[in-house]
């Protein structure tokens, strides 16, 4: 039989998100792998009177079908959480509700992307927002990140280079997979530069609310002055990742754009969840909520830090997040992460994590992987780096230090 499948399902690469959900399911491992937030700290009881209460409170038309934006009163409370905690002025008509965040990023994606076009990505980044470029088929420029997040000097460089450059991936808020965050300084120049090169910028923010220590710093939004900068979301890691409902932030033009495109896609999100998410926020701070899984998450990220300053080789460097989900890990530049993963780590100590090559746009570092902190409790965690420090230390006994990422230049 003749292959039936579009040239988008045979160029895209199979999905690195099956194997890391696979790793992290199998009860023989300690995971790092998967971006869990710790099932313990849902608001199992509350999410589950907000939906009866929806229910209850609306009618027969909680089950009929709605707007494609959705529900204008959760729309509302999410643009006046933009205002407090983003320093982003807008309006529930400036506000669409989507199946998670991940959907956020493809529409995105469909609404500026055909074949070929150039875009900026980070060096690494998110993988999952990789696999949804990928359908597109983009030409990437990745752009190296910091301890101060995405290096704006490179990234003016890049521009300069590649004036047919459309779009800027970014996720400045604890950066999944190396935990920075951008500086507020490199977020007015990159708007300035998105500016001057005529570049649409993707600001991917799901981690924001979860800081554990430091001040906030407004979102690259606050400083968008011409419409570029397009904001996502996610109720995922602050309430539970299967409500599978995020939310965009755009101007006038491309959230009319955006709208149209999800009515064509799946015409609204579940009506039912939107309403049990807006009776939850009516009933319950869910600021409070987000103090309680940031004390937990710290803790945590403690315990992850502590032990991995005992018992990893000095040759191996690791970032120091101030929130999110994620630490960095980098080894010498000779060994391969997915190959010491394969053969060694996970046979020998049980031990799961994501190597670098599948978390950059060229997969062409492989001395580098990501840990999550969140879903083990801190005794677990400090077994698995114990476990995994002790074979490290075999592993890259004789090779020389790396450098972190790279040096901070502005």
């Amino acid at each position: 039989m003749k292959n039936l499948f579009a040239n988008r399902v045979l160029n895209n690469e199979s999905s690195d998100l099956d194997d890391i959900f696979k790793n992290s399911a199998n009860p023989a491992n300690i995971s790092f792998a998967g971006g869990f937030p710790d099932a313990t700290l849902f608001p199992e009881n509350d999410l589950k009177q907000a939906y009866q209460t929806a229910i209850d409170t609306t009618g027969p038309a909680i089950f009929q079908y709605q707007s494609t934006q959705g529900l204008p009163a959760l729309r509302q409370k999410l643009a006046q959480r933009m205002a407090s905690h983003a320093s982003v002025m807008t309006t529930a008509d400036n506000v669409m509700l989507t199946q998670g965040g991940q959907q956020a990023i493809d529409l995105v994606a469909k609404l500026l992307l055909n074949r070929g076009d150039s875009m900026v990505v980070e060096g690494p980044t998110y993988m999952g927002a990789l696999a949804a470029f990928d359908t597109y088929e983009p030409t990437y420029y990745e752009v190296p990140v910091d301890n101060h997040g995405m290096n704006i000097h490179q990234l003016r460089q890049t521009l300069q280079a590649h004036p047919e450059i459309k779009l800027i991936y970014t996720i400045p808020d604890f950066h999944n997979p190396t935990g920075t965050t951008l500086s507020a300084k490199r977020r007015q120049a990159m708007v300035a530069l998105a500016n001057q090169y005529d570049v649409m910028i993707l600001e991917d923010s799901p981690y924001r609310d979860l800081r554990y220590s430091g001040k906030s710093v407004p979102a690259i939004k606050h400083y968008d002055t011409e419409g570029r900068v397009i904001f996502i979301s996610s109720f995922s890691k602050i309430l539970s990742p299967a409500l599978r409902t995020g939310w965009i932030v755009a101007d006038d033009e491309v959230m009319h754009a955006l709208i149209n495109l999800k009515s064509a896609i799946d015409v609204q999100s579940p009506n039912i969840t939107l309403a049990a998410i807006n009776a939850y926020l009516e009933t319950h701070d869910i600021d409070d909520h987000v103090a309680t899984i940031n004390q937990a998450y710290r803790i945590k990220r403690d315990a992850m830090l502590k032990a991995l300053d005992r018992y990893m080789p000095t040759n191996v460097q690791y970032t120091r997040p101030a929130g999110g989900f994620f630490i960095w890990v980098t080894l010498p530049t000779d060994i391969d992460a997915t190959k010491l993963l394969n053969d060694v780590v996970l046979p020998q100590a049980h031990v799961a994590y994501v190597p670098a090559a599948c978390q950059f746009a060229s997969r062409q570092v492989e001395n580098a992987f990501r840990l999550n902190f969140t879903s083990l409790t801190p005794e677990t965690i400090t077994t698995g780096i114990k476990r995994l420090g002790e074979l490290l230390q075999k592993s890259t006994a004789v090779v020389p230090a790396p450098n972190l990422i790279p040096a901070n230049q502005f």
